[in-house]
């Protein structure tokens, strides 16, 4: 499949959108953010190259706040700091992220036994509902691979509490379309569209608001249920103990394992000579369905971009691997002491490094975790609600100010 021409997955692509977007990145996008337009000039349009970290959060932050005060780039600075969030509490709840795949397990299985479920959920996936706003986003996340924030807010209310869908086979629609699907960002935010992740607390459509923020462009098609209860669900499991930075032997034949969650792997190059290096990617993963071609491409081609700009820190290239089986028989094959990876977050790219861990373990092959300075700083932070962890974003960019843009 041809890659989106809107979406090229290059960092220099991502840099030209980062300049771009810096001179509006104050209160032209506080005000104007909230509008779904056609062509999504009023937001950055970074998230696929962030998701993937082909430019870094630290960067973007830099740039903005170089042209910008604090005050003014508020609600730009807010949003990038969202994603950092979602991260943070993930890491420290991973049973979530297992929940919603238990769940979304269960889901299918209902859509495979009950044929009116099956319909309804072919029916959204194709955007033939009969709401016309609805329908317009899952055609427009089909084809395109990105929706404009307030739309997918929009969208998910809608399936959960106007279509009465499950809210797992909505997060699994948009993580298995979206380029800048992110298991954190997209599995907490669609719960707490339902309500599960502020307990009680949900987020409802509104024809109004729907009409107001997309300029009028759906005059039809917008009855919506605005009196759905939230949905109820467990408490939030227990805090663990955030990863730890694992720090490498410089005398140990080392390879490098590289993720789609880290395309900018400098940080984890400090102080190490790589023997040999390899990609096991994690996309398939997202999904137990098929996960649409233009995501895979894109992830697939964005990542040869980081092996190419990387390729004299990186020793002798292995590929692309599927599986960690694959990642097991190169470690071996290159006879290597040590792996040293960029730390992937709680989702399908962790998953499979971890499985990849534990078949080299009775080898005496670690597999060592860096973190970036930016996670450690910002995650610890993430124990409660965002407006907790909004208190201390000041102290985040004082200290962002005075470190290298990685």
């Amino acid at each position: 499949m041809t890659l989106s021409l809107s979406f090229p997955p290059t960092r220099t692509e991502a840099l030209t959108r980062l300049a771009d977007f810096v001179p509006r990145a104050g209160r032209d996008y506080a005000s104007q953010r909230n509008y779904d337009r056609p062509g999504h000039r009023d937001v950055s349009t970074l998230s696929p190259y962030l998701r993937h970290r082909l430019i870094t959060e630290t960067e973007v932050l830099q740039s903005v706040l170089g042209r910008h005060s604090p005050a003014a780039a508020e609600k730009f600075v807010q949003e990038v700091f969202w994603r950092t969030y979602w991260k943070g509490w993930l890491e420290m709840r991973p049973q979530v992220w297992r929940d919603y795949q238990h769940g979304l397990t269960a889901a299918l299985n209902r859509v495979q036994t009950e044929a009116g479920l099956r319909a309804a959920w072919e029916s959204a996936c194709l955007g033939d509902t009969g709401l016309d706003a609805f329908d317009h986003w899952a055609r427009e996340l089909a084809s395109t691979g990105y929706l404009h924030n307030h739309a997918r807010m929009w969208f998910a209310s809608i399936w959960i509490f106007t279509l009465r869908l499950p809210w797992e086979l909505g997060a699994d629609f948009f993580l298995r379309h979206l380029l800048d699907g992110d298991p954190a960002s997209n599995t907490l935010s669609w719960r707490w569209v339902a309500g599960l992740q502020t307990q009680g607390k949900h987020y409802l459509a509104r024809p109004a608001n729907i009409s107001k923020y997309t300029e009028w462009r759906f005059g039809k098609g917008l009855a919506l249920d605005v009196s759905a209860a939230p949905l109820s669900g467990p408490p939030h499991p227990p805090r663990q103990a955030l990863p730890e930075t694992q720090r490498p032997d410089p005398d140990r034949r080392t390879g490098f394992l590289l993720t789609e969650e880290d395309l900018s792997p400098g940080h984890a190059l400090t102080g190490i000579t790589v023997a040999t290096s390899c990609v096991l990617l994690g996309t398939a993963g997202r999904s137990p369905l098929t996960v649409a071609p233009a995501v895979a491409d894109f992830t697939r081609a964005a990542t040869e971009d980081c092996l190419n700009r990387f390729a004299d820190r990186l020793g002798t290239p292995a590929g692309l691997f599927e599986t960690p089986e694959d990642v097991a028989d190169w470690a071996r094959a290159h006879d290597l002491e040590q792996i040293v990876m960029p730390h992937a977050p709680v989702g399908p790219a962790a998953d499979r490094a971890a499985r990849a861990a534990r078949l080299l373990a009775d080898d005496g092959i670690p597999v060592l975790r860096v973190i970036r300075p930016y996670d450690s700083l910002c995650w610890p932070r993430a124990t409660a609600g965002f407006f907790k962890f909004k208190a201390h974003i000041p102290a985040f960019l004082k200290e962002i100010a005075g470190s290298k843009a990685a």
